[in-house]
């Protein structure tokens, strides 16, 4: 991986099975950049994390030469605007298709990622279905999305993955641990066949592989420490 332009120093404070730091992951590999990587262990959060995003106190923070980015769309933005011009744009030139990709990633954390923290943490079994209900016709809406988004190309952002694809491509590997908990697969190639062609395609880049948790006992060991 390239070093960080003009020496940058970066670090990254997060979890190891979070979406919201795994898509940060994802973009920095994309960029080349390399970064000092900080696991936090939220059960007792280090004075780093607790430092450099007094406002939420949550992962992930990315730290630029010292300067904390908290929220991880706001750190995905920065990174592609703060090295611009090194490795592939995660945004589109066009304000136009910037603003609606803007718009598809904050539907994505709206409507797929509140079920998920739903499904996660909610202590009956009717609130996790409903929530799973919620998310499943959130994916059938991406699903249309895609198609105009892509232009009969790849991935969201055409060619090469952009920022929808990095949002929602986050969650993919929760969407496994979700079907093994409660039976229920929010991405069904019957139901949404190009998203599911979509998410294949986006587990095999290079800049995904090994980023998002794939060992499911691991994970659902790790979330059982937060239920007890």
């Amino acid at each position: 991986m390239a070093a960080a332009a003009g020496g940058d120093e970066v670090k990254l404070l997060g979890v190891w099975d979070s979406p919201f730091v795994n898509r940060v992951q994802i973009v920095l590999n994309l960029k080349g950049i390399s970064y000092e990587y900080v696991e936090e262990d939220l059960h007792s959060k280090g004075e780093l994390l607790l430092a450099s995003n007094p406002v939420h106190k949550k992962v992930p923070v990315l730290i630029h030469n010292g300067k904390p980015i908290p929220e991880s769309q706001v750190i995905v933005q920065y990174i592609d605007e703060a090295w611009r011009g090194t490795g592939p744009s995660v945004l589109p030139a066009d304000p136009h298709q910037r603003a609606t990709a803007r718009f598809w990633a904050a539907y994505v954390d709206d409507k797929v990622g509140s079920p998920w923290f739903t499904i996660l943490f909610a202590r009956k079994t009717e609130e996790k279905m409903e929530a799973a209900v919620r998310a499943i016709s959130a994916m059938e809406t991406l699903e249309g999305a895609f198609g105009e988004s892509s232009g009969g190309k790849p991935f969201f952002g055409g060619d090469g993955i952009g920022f929808v694809d990095v949002v929602l491509g986050s969650y993919l590997g929760w969407f496994v641990v979700i079907e093994k908990m409660i039976g229920v697969k929010l991405l069904d190639a019957g139901r949404t066949p190009a998203l599911a062609a979509w998410a294949q395609r986006f587990r095999m880049a290079d800049a995904v592989k090994g980023v998002l948790p794939e060992d499911v006992d691991k994970v659902l060991e790790f979330l059982q420490t937060f239920l007890d």
